[in-house]
């Protein structure tokens, strides 16, 4: 049996940090919510546990609990930051609240032996981030690590398997993070790597050959790299009784459902590609509000779909790329984490919907889909294309969506790619592109006064999109843009730069 980490999210910004770490360490994991009981844990056949960290005291009144099945269930746990905390809490140790937090870097120093310090030279620089600490470790338990300000930063009870750490060893902040990872993986837990992505093309084909059994199978095309990989995975397991369907929904950049359709024909895909451009933008008239507009275009997407499969025989199932961060950031856990956006193909499916979903990429990361689509061979120009919302320009129009004002926006982002293509940052940066504001501004052009609009230029550089930084591109760069956006494009005469971070602020706008 593959191996699997279970990680119970207390609804630290982090969590998925930790999620990524242990799979870079060639380890399967998953992130459940803190409400997830032991029973149901222990029915996943966990290898190992981490509790995350968290943003609540343990003393609040509401504060996320420990769950005692999780100590009793025989595998290593470890606890980070609010985990240890709550290990400390439930198993008899001494906290202390405090009305500040601490934030920042510390220099760790080991204080008695520990597996998780094994091959690490201290002191260590390690990222802090609480406001609760423990002054006594619990009964069974060793203080392995302390700072200037704290005398008990981690802790281990090493016959039970338990270890918890005050710090966050999962920021690249942490200098020796990953490997204190990767000693409990492997030292603490013993376990043995097994997660690949030629071991997932092989599961995943086999599981939707599986789920598919004799029906054929519609599979929603944007053609970007998630569903590419999802369609050319399902005709390695069912062939011809997949069925592809591009949707042109007029929310497209320019020239992209020419590109695309003429791109996927190449994969001898049964393809059918479907012009509805009137009915999505009629529906859109006149709303403004983001999450409306996110299940508005999600609820027609699927609409046509059930359209086309009506036509084919035998359809039961709707494949779609959603992501593991689309899931995490459409699921609302309990207390600590809130719901940051609906995903077209996650919150925007209505609950009428007749077709089943296969989504065998619900599990991955963005930088794993990638290699999972160079193991299928896909060329580098869909390997390395940038990330489209399923939503399109309507998410980047911000306000109502027109014709008029998608025009603008597709020629302001055409200079944009074409200059990040031209001059070789398109490779370098996870993402770039343009957003119309719902604002017009006093400008000069000529000799004449103007009121028109601004472009926002959004280009950001991110591993797996669950956090992200602007890209700190070169000052030339920007000034070509924005003059030839300017210049070329009819009726904006302002180009603002985003220089915001995720966390606090998402990629997209809406």
């Amino acid at each position: 049996m593959p191996s699997k980490v279970i990680i119970i999210d207390y609804g630290s910004q982090v969590t998925q940090l930790i999620a990524r770490r242990v799979r870079e360490a060639g380890v399967y994991s998953e992130i459940h919510s803190c409400v997830t009981t032991a029973a149901q844990v222990a029915a996943m056949k966990p290898s190992a546990i981490i509790l995350s960290g968290g943003p609540a005291s343990v003393d609040e009144a509401d504060a996320p609990a420990l769950d005692a099945g999780f100590l009793e269930l025989g595998v290593p746990v470890l606890g980070i930051c609010y985990g240890m905390q709550l290990l400390a809490r439930h198993l008899g140790g001494e906290l202390a609240s405090s009305l500040t937090r601490e934030y920042g870097p510390a220099e760790l120093s080991a204080t008695a032996p520990c597996a998780l310090w094994d091959g690490i030279a201290f002191p260590s620089r390690v990222w802090m981030s609480h406001g609760d600490k423990v002054l006594a470790p619990p009964p069974g338990f060793v203080t392995t690590g302390c700072t200037s300000s704290l005398d008990v930063a981690a802790m281990s009870d090493e016959k039970r398997k338990i270890h918890a750490v005050q710090f966050h060893p999962e920021v690249h902040h942490s200098a020796d993070g990953e490997r204190m990872l990767r000693n409990f993986l492997f030292g603490v837990a013993e376990i043995t790597p097994d997660w690949t992505m030629s071991s997932f093309v092989e599961r995943a084909t086999a599981e939707m050959a599986a789920q598919a059994g004799d029906s054929h199978v519609v599979c929603a095309l944007s053609g970007g790299i998630d569903s590419t990989v999802v369609a050319v995975l399902l005709h390695r397991a069912i062939g011809k009784r997949l069925h592809c369907i591009f949707v042109d929904n007029g929310l497209l950049r320019l020239g992209e459902s020419d590109e695309v359709v003429g791109l996927l024909r190449e994969f001898d895909l049964n393809l059918t590609f479907v012009q509805a451009q009137e009915r999505f933008l009629g529906r859109l008239k006149g709303v403004e509000d983001p999450e409306k507009k996110r299940k508005i275009i999600g609820h027609t997407f699927i609409e046509i779909f059930d359209e086309e499969a009506k036509k084919l025989p035998q359809v039961d199932f709707l494949a779609q790329g959603t992501l593991y961060p689309d899931v995490i950031e459409s699921v609302s856990h309990k207390g600590p984490s809130a719901v940051i956006k609906s995903h077209h193909n996650v919150g925007g499916l209505p609950e009428t919907m007749k077709l089943k979903l296969i989504e065998p990429l619900r599990e991955l990361f963005k930088d794993e889909v990638r290699k999972v689509a160079k193991q299928l061979g896909l060329p580098d120009s869909i390997v390395w294309r940038h990330p489209f919302p399923g939503p399109g320009l309507a998410i980047r129009v911000l306000g109502e969506v027109t014709e008029e004002r998608l025009n603008i926006l597709r020629q302001a982002d055409r200079i944009v790619q074409q200059e990040l293509r031209q001059s070789g940052w398109y490779n370098k940066v996870w993402q770039g592109f343009a957003v119309l504001l719902p604002l017009k501004t006093v400008g000069v052009m000529g000799d004449g006064r103007t009121y028109e609009h601004v472009i926002a230029l959004r280009v950001v550089n991110s591993v797996d999109a669950m956090t992200a930084d602007w890209a700190r591109l070169p000052a030339e760069l920007i000034e070509r843009m924005s003059g030839r956006i300017i210049n070329e494009v009819v009726g904006v005469n302002r180009v603002v730069y985003d220089v915001s971070s995720k966390p606090p602020s998402t990629i997209e706008w809406e």
